[in-house]
């Protein structure tokens, strides 16, 4: 299957991915398990694990024996299953979890399905591995105005390089509706969205420039991308967009939110 463009530049250490968005996926996380009313005694595929922001909420709430974890990328792969002992991780896309037919109660993707190539086949694998009345719940940033963060980093692109690829105009999902359709679409019921807010706080500017410098995700391959003098005048519009900040300072970020239940 082919890949959507950005998700090849998630093949980096977890520390690295943590620095830049595991500071909003953690606390994400506890929403979206909290969404989907993840309670003791579940069992649940966390699908696109990452290095495990969601796979550590479902190690707390149900036991490293109840939770089930995937991703494509290797070393996200290697570093979810150092962490989480005892959870069962392999490596394999959304369109073919690598998971028996009825695994688990929920099936769960969090920040995933905007880099999946066939949404539709994902969401119907994730049917799959889910019982009969389960759960198959999936968030993703609000690109348009939600995710501060990114959205600044673009807009800031943008003024300097209007071809810049704004995650916005070239990933899918980043609005309201838009995951609930896939849902209908693989037969899903009782569909109901939400919208879950977090935020993360910076000691200075300094310290989110340099989390784009790891490369990470498709900002960061962007930004790693220029060479030094566009880099520098990206640095520059970003601090102007952001107001200058001389100390520290805190950005919010939504999610948009669907989970719907397998039919039985």
């Amino acid at each position: 299957m082919g890949e959507v463009e950005g998700a090849r530049t998630f093949g980096v250490a977890g520390e690295t991915y943590d620095s830049f968005m595991g500071r909003y996926s953690l606390p994400l996380a506890e929403l979206f398990a909290d969404a989907v009313g993840v309670a003791p005694g579940d069992t649940a595929v966390d699908v696109g694990c990452g290095p495990g922001a969601l796979t550590a909420v479902l190690v707390d709430r149900l036991g490293a024996p109840c939770v089930y974890a995937c991703d494509p990328s290797p070393p996200f792969c290697d570093e979810c299953a150092a962490r989480y002992p005892g959870v069962v991780v392999k490596r394999g896309q959304a369109e073919a979890i690598p998971f028996e037919t009825n695994t688990a109660d929920h099936a769960m993707a969090q920040l995933v399905l905007h880099f999946v190539s066939e949404p539709d086949t994902a969401a119907q694998e994730m049917a799959r591995v889910v019982r009969p009345g389960g759960k198959v719940a999936a968030c993703v940033w609000d690109f348009d105005d939600g995710m501060e963060m990114l959205r600044a980093f673009w807009d800031a692109a943008l003024s300097i390089d209007p071809e810049a690829p704004d995650e916005a105009r070239t990933l899918r999902f980043g609005r309201p509706g838009e995951i609930a359709e896939v849902f209908a679409t693989a037969r899903l019921e009782l569909i109901r969205e939400s919208t879950l807010a977090v935020a993360s706080s910076y000691s200075s500017f300094d310290e989110l420039w340099n989390s784009f410098l790891a490369g990470v995700g498709p900002a960061g391959s962007y930004c790693t991308s220029l060479d030094d003098p566009d880099r520098d005048r990206l640095r520059v519009a970003l601090l102007e967009r952001l107001g200058a900040p001389s100390g520290s300072f805190t950005l919010g970020a939504v999610a948009h939110c669907a989970v719907g239940r397998v039919p039985g």
